[in-house]
């Protein structure tokens, strides 16, 4: 019934025709509004699966309520009990515990793009942050310290990342030098991601052949050709053989 009610609101019904619809009361329509938060953020549909729909928050509603254990109901809606963990402590609001349709649409706020970069929002944050910089602090330095001395505040925390990405976008003030270290663009990030060869089909020197490994031929001796100017392979023979 409620559910049914927030789809009547989100395809453009007023509340008490919504109500009535569903065969509630007009005051009990405004009751269930207020909870999810006073407004009501348009749906456009499931995006990608690892995402939770409002059946799903529906699900861990009802679950919370029988006071079932997270991982049975992370299971029954094939979600990760991470995830449900992650999504109960957001989904929460002070006294009144999990609301899936509140929840759902803080949801759908969080997923709105573009959004305005956090530093640019938020001046005591960029202050902080400028003046860090100009003292020679890495941006890591700056983001750790801002997790240390900000734990209870996540809006004066900031990631590595979007430090970076706030000192080239110029919202730092104009440095001739853009890192500490004089450098005017940064290194590309590649964690975890292997390293191509620099030689097209190399062969790296744990996959040579065996008689390599073993140096019975002449000229399988590493370094000769490098560091000597051999053109008598005897030499390199009696070498091999002393």
């Amino acid at each position: 019934m409620k559910k049914r009610y927030f789809e009547l609101v989100r395809e453009g019904r007023k509340g008490a025709a919504a109500a009535r619809a569903v065969g509630v009361s007009t005051s009990c329509g405004s009751k269930w509004f207020l909870e999810a938060g006073g407004m009501i953020v348009l749906d456009p549909g499931p995006i990608s699966p690892r995402f939770l729909t409002q059946d799903d928050r529906i699900a861990i509603a009802d679950g919370l309520h029988a006071k079932r254990n997270v991982k049975d109901i992370a299971i029954s809606v094939g979600k990760s009990f991470q995830t449900v963990y992650r999504e109960i402590e957001r989904g929460s609001r002070p006294g009144i515990g999990y609301q899936p349709w509140w929840a759902h649409n803080q949801a759908l706020l969080r997923r709105h793009r573009p959004k305005e970069e956090k530093i640019r929002g938020s001046e005591p944050l960029r202050t902080l942050v400028r003046e860090k910089l100009t003292d020679k602090w890495s941006p890591q330095q700056i983001s750790r310290f801002l997790t240390r001395t900000h734990a209870g505040d996540p809006a004066m925390r900031a990631c590595t990342e979007t430090i970076y990405r706030a000192l080239f976008a110029g919202l730092l003030g104009s440095r001739p030098g853009k890192i500490r270290t004089g450098r005017t663009r940064r290194k590309k990030q590649r964690r975890g991601v292997p390293t191509l060869n620099k030689i097209k089909n190399m062969t790296l020197i744990h996959q040579r052949p065996t008689e390599v490994n073993d140096r019975v031929i002449a000229g399988h001796w590493e370094g000769d050709r490098a560091t000597r100017s051999c053109t008598n392979l005897s030499g390199l023979t009696d070498r091999r053989s002393s």
